[in-house]
């Protein structure tokens, strides 16, 4: 008689009065504790179910196969090979659940890139509708003042403080408002400064302490910040101050966050925009800041000396949503472009527009901008797929390059001055700027993920590209291959990498995407 549980003789044998089966009591006994039910058929069962059997208490006997030396190892056998064949059962079943994993995993990101991009598509759609509501505002203003009220007006009345003349120059469009231009001693600094650069890179040699390709290849995430409301959470923009070790990104919240790596620690919140911040950009020259909003204003701040910052000046020439702010080498002016199909030049200390140029041949306006590192050539990428060089002295457009698709989203021009790398929904796409011809293209994401943001290093030794995720490349000549470093995945989990920027001597990198949080990438400690 064996126990129906362990398959062997039972030392205290009990019977169940309801199946009959005979038991080991104290396996019985767990088992009605944990799940009180027969373990054979299953059926509701209880101590007061099972009776007892007395038996006679001698010794047992040896089992035949344990009484000579080739049984024992027959047993021995036995039992390998059950050991064996259960192991194999066990390997079997990870294998089932790894592959069980890996699928839910490729579900959870496809289901991750498929929210974010129905995100991304509703957020569009509200930007549209409110600017079709802000387009109908004016029409249905005129079609609730009566015709009268046009007339009402002598010729010599004031409107808002000012005479009507006055107040009809002011309601002129941005675009064409009088400016005083690029002077003679503005132009005499541009050429100073380009004239003192371009000797310099030629003397230039490349760091001895920049980050080697394999040192990039053992980057990995040392710290993930929380800058932005989880409530508007992404980071749209990014600039770095490398000598003070500064973090500067523009958020979806409506607000431009200075961090320091250093410290790990929120230096300052700038707060004053009402809608999206889509570009950053720090001004060593008196720690001043910019930034650039789909509310149509450009903000300049200054620090002060505990650490917060102040607006100094909103800026409200454009008349559409600011795309991106550009700062001039020599540190005095900058350039922002909009979707107003114009772009501005600035001086950084007054706050006035001395120019905003107007391209009869833009139709959707302007996505991006980068000034060339000598400061005399200004790249713009339009809405309409197409890359522009511009002459900054005379503000004339003199080279077009084509080949994108969708909107150019980013621009780096490299610090040799030779190469520019431009982004767009189809890849990145690098030209040379001797020859003015695509030398290079990479399409490193399929066709529904655009590339967001493209960047050069300051050594222009490394170049990082920003979609779905990070991929760094190491630059080479134009005939040589560019090759791949590391890719980095987004973990952020929303599939779209919107910035990124390199520290001192790509130490580390810095990223931002559509969740709230700043990651820095370097070398393990």
């Amino acid at each position: 008689m064996y126990c129906a549980i362990s398959g062997v003789t039972p030392d205290d044998p009990v019977v169940s009065r309801q199946s009959g089966l005979l038991y080991e009591r104290r396996l019985i006994l767990k088992h009605l504790e944990e799940h009180g039910t027969d373990p054979v058929t299953g059926d509701t069962m209880s101590l007061d179910d099972l009776i007892s059997v007395k038996t006679n208490k001698g010794v047992k006997p040896r089992p035949l196969q344990a009484a000579s030396i080739p049984g024992m190892l027959g047993l021995f056998q036995n039992e390998w090979d059950a050991v064996v064949l259960s192991n194999y059962a066990l390997e079997q079943q990870l294998h089932t659940a790894r592959q069980e994993l890996s699928h839910a995993l490729y579900q959870h990101d496809a289901a991750c890139r498929v929210i974010a991009r129905l995100k991304k598509e509703r957020d569009e759609a509200r930007d549209l509708l409110l600017i079709d509501g802000a387009r109908d505002l004016p029409a249905q203003a005129d079609r609730q003042v009566p015709a009268a009220s046009a007339t009402a007006t002598a010729p010599g009345a004031t409107s808002n403080g000012k005479r009507a003349p006055e107040a009809e120059n002011e309601s002129e469009a941005p675009g064409k408002k009088a400016r005083q231009g690029i002077t003679s001693d503005v132009t005499e600094e541009l050429n100073e400064c380009n004239t003192r650069l371009s000797s310099q890179r030629k003397k230039r040699q490349i760091s001895e302490t920049l980050a080697s390709p394999e040192a990039l290849e053992r980057y990995t995430q040392l710290a993930s910040h929380p800058l932005h409301s989880s409530s508007k959470p992404g980071i749209l923009s990014m600039d770095i101050h490398s000598s003070k070790d500064l973090i500067l990104t523009g958020g979806v919240d409506c607000t431009a966050a200075v961090f320091s790596r250093s410290t790990g620690e929120l230096v300052s919140q700038l707060s004053g925009h009402s809608k999206r911040v889509t570009s950053v950009k720090f001004v060593s020259r008196d720690d001043f800041v910019l930034t650039g909003s789909t509310d149509k204003t450009v903000r300049i701040w200054q620090g002060k000396e505990d650490g917060s910052y102040e607006c100094k000046h909103i800026l409200k020439d454009h008349t559409a949503e600011v795309r991106a702010v550009t700062v001039h080498a020599t540190q005095n002016y900058f350039v922002t472009a909009s979707s107003d199909k114009t772009w501005a030049f600035y001086d950084l200390s007054s706050g006035i527009c001395l120019a905003q140029v107007s391209e009869p041949t833009v139709q959707n306006g302007y996505s991006s901008a980068s000034f060339h590192p000598d400061g005399l050539i200004l790249g713009t990428g339009t809405a309409e797929s197409l890359v522009r060089i511009w002459d900054v002295k005379s503000q004339v457009n003199v080279a077009k390059f084509e080949g994108h698709t969708g909107p150019v989203t980013d621009i780096s021009f490299s610090e040799n001055g030779y190469f520019l790398a431009t982004a767009a929904h189809d890849g990145v796409k690098l030209w040379d700027l001797r020859k003015l011809k695509n030398f290079r293209s990479f399409a490193p994401y399929d066709s529904s993920t655009p590339t967001n943001t493209v960047e050069f290093d300051y050594s222009g030794s490394y170049l990082a590209v920003g979609g779905s995720d990070v991929r760094l490349y190491q630059v080479a000549s134009v005939k040589q291959e560019w090759n791949t470093i590391k890719v980095f995945p987004d973990l952020s989990g929303t599939g779209k990498i919107t910035a990124v920027r390199f520290g001192a001597d790509a130490k580390y990198l810095a990223i931002g995407s559509n969740d709230r949080n700043l990651r820095i990438f370097g070398t393990p400690t």
